[in-house]
C-alpha cells in the first residue's frame, strides 16, 4: 500500500466573480484514513472538495488526486475514486437497484450488489423510482453508488443526512470497513459527533483556508478538565455568574438552553455555579466536567455555528 497523500492540495484558489471562496488553501488527505472536513456555511470547504473531485478548475495552486491532476486526468482517476453528492447524478425515472447494478457493472471489481442492498436497507425499495425515494433512501442509494466500485478514495458529503439511527449506524460501520480496507475517505458532515467518531483527522476550514488540521484528540487536548456543562432555561444571565467566577472564566450559551463554563474547574467553581443556579431558580439538568469537545474548538476557531 502506498504511503503518498490520497489528496494533496497546495495554494488552492477559486473565486466567483469578485468573491474568492478559497484563499491559498493547503490540505493533505492521508491514505486509508477518515479526513473530515468541517466549516461553517460560506467557508470554502465545498468548493475545496469539488476542485478536489474535478468538478471545479482551481484559479491558482495545485490538486493531486491519488497523484493526479482531477481536472487534466479526469480519464484516468475516475474508476478510482467514488463520489456521493448531496443531490443529482441520479436519472429521476432510474429504479434504485437497477442503478446501483449498471454502476457496479461499470467497475472492474466491483462490490457484490446484493449484500449491498441489504446492508443499507434499500432491499424494499429496490424497483421504487428515485424520485419516488424518502430523502434517506436516495442518500443511502447515493452513498452505495459511490462505493459499489471499490474505489481507493471516496469523497462522503453528509452521508447521514435524513437518516433514522438505525440507518446512521449502519453508515458509520460501512465507513470504518472501508477504512480497514485501505480506502482513504473524505467526509464533509455537520455532525460533530459524527466527525469525532469517524475521522483519524480533521481540517476546518474557515474563510478560504485551513484554520486547524489534526487528530479530533489533538485538536480538543488543549480543554482537558477545564470544562463545565449543563442546561436550563434559555437566555440565562450569564453576566452575573460571571461575577460570581474567578477571573479567566468564560460562560456561554452555546445553543439555547445548553450552557458551557470554561476555565479552571475545580471543586470551589462547581460549587460556585451551583449555588448560582440555586438563588436564580435554575436546575442545572445534565451538570458534567469533562474536555473540549470537537464543537468547542469549531466555535472558538470560527465564531460561528456548524448548521446544516
Amino acid at each position: 500500500m502506498s504511503n503518498d497523500p490520497a489528496v494533496e492540495i497546495r495554494g488552492l484558489v477559486k473565486r466567483y466573480g469578485t468573491k474568492t471562496a478559497v484563499d491559498g488553501l493547503d490540505l493533505t488527505v492521508p491514505a486509508a484514513a477518515v479526513t473530515a472536513v468541517l466549516g461553517p456555511n460560506g467557508a470554502g470547504k465545498t468548493t475545496t472538495v469539488e476542485c478536489a473531485e474535478g468538478y471545479r478548475r482551481p484559479d491558482a495552486g495545485t490538486v493531486r488526486v491519488l497523484g493526479l491532476d482531477p481536472v487534466a486526468q479526469a480519464r484516468a482517476l475516475r474508476p478510482r475514486i467514488g463520489v456521493m453528492l448531496q443531490s443529482g447524478g441520479v436519472h429521476s425515472g432510474a429504479r434504485a437497484v437497477e442503478m446501483l447494478t449498471h454502476m457496479a457493472k461499470l467497475s472492474a471489481h466491483p462490490l457484490p450488489v446484493a449484500p449491498l442492498v441489504e446492508r443499507l436497507g434499500l432491499g424494499s425499495c429496490g424497483r421504487t423510482p428515485y424520485r419516488r425515494l424518502s430523502g434517506g433512501q436516495q442518500q443511502r442509494l447515493a452513498l452505495a453508488m459511490a462505493v459499489v466500485g471499490r474505489p481507493e478514495l471516496v469523497f462522503l458529503d453528509e452521508p447521514t443526512a435524513g437518516l433514522d439511527p438505525q440507518a446512521r449506524r449502519a453508515t458509520w460501520e460501512l465507513v470504518r470497513e472501508l477504512r480497514a480496507d485501505g480506502v482513504a475517505v473524505v467526509l464533509t458532515t455537520h455532525h460533530m459527533d459524527e466527525a469525532e467518531q469517524l475521522a483519524d483527522e480533521v481540517a476546518i476550514v474557515d474563510a478560504g483556508r485551513v484554520v486547524a488540521h489534526g487528530t479530533p484528540e489533538a485538536l480538543c487536548r488543549g480543554g482537558a478538565e477545564n470544562t463545565l456543562r449543563f442546561t436550563g432555561r434559555p437566555a440565562l444571565d450569564l453576566a452575573s455568574l460571571l461575577k460570581a467566577l474567578p477571573d479567566g472564566t468564560e460562560a456561554a450559551e452555546t445553543s439555547p438552553g445548553s450552557y458551557r463554563v470554561t476555565g479552571g474547574v475545580d471543586p470551589q467553581l462547581l460549587a460556585t455555579v451551583t449555588s448560582w443556579c440555586a438563588q436564580n431558580g435554575v436546575l442545572p439538568d445534565g451538570l458534567s466536567v469533562g474536555r473540549h469537545t470537537l464543537e468547542d474548538v469549531f466555535l472558538e476557531l470560527t465564531g460561528k455555528e456548524l448548521r446544516g
